[in-house]
């Protein structure tokens, strides 16, 4: 976002120009991967954070200007969150993993069957915890409705 000043300060491009710069040369950057993460609430704060920065920045408001983020989504017309991006996003790979063969490595991966014991503790959250979260229904059966592609 900083090595885009010039664009930024230029008032002859357009605000949909900037946004499309926004969503192209920006947001793949914090993209990449993020099919792998295992996202809790603070994660997730975080991105939303980051996307509005990105935002007040291209419309160069100041930190300090009393304007909401909802006032600021409304003006650029955003209607998805990137937060909501990434979740769609695990949810999509989730499906692509279970619909693979029995004996993939990954779907062994995803669906825990993997042998040996955990360390002592609290269990952290693990990626399989999130789409059970997501989808409000065992993993099992989310396997089971990851098959169905249009319905996924």
């Amino acid at each position: 976002m900083d090595k885009l000043q010039k664009i930024w300060r230029n008032r002859n491009i357009t605000k949909a120009t900037k946004i499309r710069l926004v969503r192209v040369l920006v947001f793949p950057i914090l993209l990449y991967a993020s099919e792998t993460w295992t996202l809790r609430e603070s994660e997730k704060k975080k991105i939303d954070f980051l996307e509005m920065w990105c935002w007040r920045r291209m419309l160069r408001i100041p930190w300090n200007a009393f304007r909401t983020n909802k006032a600021i989504l409304e003006e650029l017309s955003i209607t998805q969150r990137l937060s909501s991006i990434v979740q769609a996003r695990i949810l999509t790979f989730f499906g692509h993993v279970s619909r693979r063969d029995n004996d993939s490595i990954e779907r062994l991966v995803v669906q825990g069957r993997i042998e040996g014991s955990r360390s002592r503790g609290r269990s952290p959250m693990r990626w399989a915890d999130q789409i059970k979260a997501a989808v409000a229904v065992p993993l099992h059966e989310c396997a089971i409705k990851a098959a169905a592609r249009e319905e996924w």
